[in-house]
């Protein structure tokens, strides 16, 4: 089982019409969706509200088969995160203070069942605390047994104490297996650098396996190896809401279909599989951008 652990909450999206549609959404919770509805075995690990958005949130979860049990239940509120879009890309202003997720805790992070096979962390849940010490603590725990995928994810505005932030990715990233970064993530992370030779940087403090992507201009893994790139499917784009959500479950699937989602898989990866985990996650990513909001594909739209 693929656990992942990570935000969920309810992003409002325009409707065109000067109101809000709420939809489930959350960059770890719209990769678990996305997993389950790939046809792997996912499980999810983050508190879920008891109010009504956390039922909402709960549905789609249930609907891709995705395991919840170790997620607790709680009063508190659900994150909520106002979408504004702008030429089709998505700009988010977060109400989080207090919610559900933010106030995860160490004491509320569970032995793992053995059928846990590998770990996806990331998001917004890394920046603040308790959540973002809680996030960490885990992966310190596992990441010696269990491949780790780690997706930043990183929104500027969202990070209030930079340094903190950036000393917690250079404590994660070492211990991550796999780790993704947008353009946006690379420049945030060495402003002065190429995003290439960013994503060399990322790659020398320790994980197999670096994905850079580029929207349009496709996805790149950069490893011990040469380079390996696939490109960008093109589609006429509704959002870019869930697409970098969306390729990591399709790199998580296509990894573990492939049954290389293991530490000794990962250190004897072969370009081919590289390729094809990347080919995966841009056409999964395609048929979520063509259309409106995190809406990940089914395995049967892939063929």
């Amino acid at each position: 089982m693929i656990l992942c652990t990570g935000e969920s909450l309810i992003d409002m999206v325009p409707d065109g019409s000067g109101h809000f549609r709420p939809l489930s959404g959350g960059a770890v919770y719209n990769t678990t969706v996305a997993l389950g509805r790939l046809g792997q075995t996912t499980g999810y690990f983050w508190p879920i509200s008891r109010d009504l958005f956390g039922e909402q949130l709960l549905r789609p979860l249930a609907e891709a088969g995705v395991e919840t049990g170790l997620c607790p239940r709680t009063d508190r509120l659900t994150t909520l995160a106002f979408v504004t879009l702008t030429g089709g890309e998505a700009r988010y202003s977060f109400y989080d203070e207090g919610s559900a997720g933010r106030m995860l805790a160490l004491e509320d992070v569970p032995p793992l069942p053995d059928s846990v096979s590998a770990l996806f962390a990331g998001g917004i849940s890394l920046v603040p605390d308790p959540c973002g010490a809680a996030v960490e603590a885990l992966i310190a725990r596992e990441h010696d047994r269990l491949p780790v995928m780690l997706d930043p994810n990183i929104r500027p505005f969202f990070i209030q104490d930079a340094d903190a932030y950036r000393a917690r990715l250079n404590r994660l990233i070492p211990m991550a297996d796999i780790v993704k970064l947008s353009g946006d993530d690379l420049e945030w992370l060495y402003p002065d650098d190429k995003p290439e030779d960013a994503a060399r940087r990322v790659l020398d403090l320790g994980p197999t396996i670096v994905l850079q992507t580029g929207g349009a201009s496709g996805a790149r893994a950069l490893w011990s190896g040469e380079t390996v790139s696939a490109p960008a499917i093109r589609v006429e784009v509704a959002d870019t809401i869930g697409a970098g959500d969306t390729f990591n479950a399709g790199v998580l699937a296509s990894l573990n279909e492939q049954k290389v989602l293991s530490k000794a898989g990962l250190a004897g990866i072969t370009p081919g599989q590289l390729r094809d985990a990347l080919t995966l996650g841009a056409r999964a990513a395609a048929i979520t951008v063509s259309r409106h909001g995190a809406n990940p594909p089914w395995a049967h739209e892939l063929g």
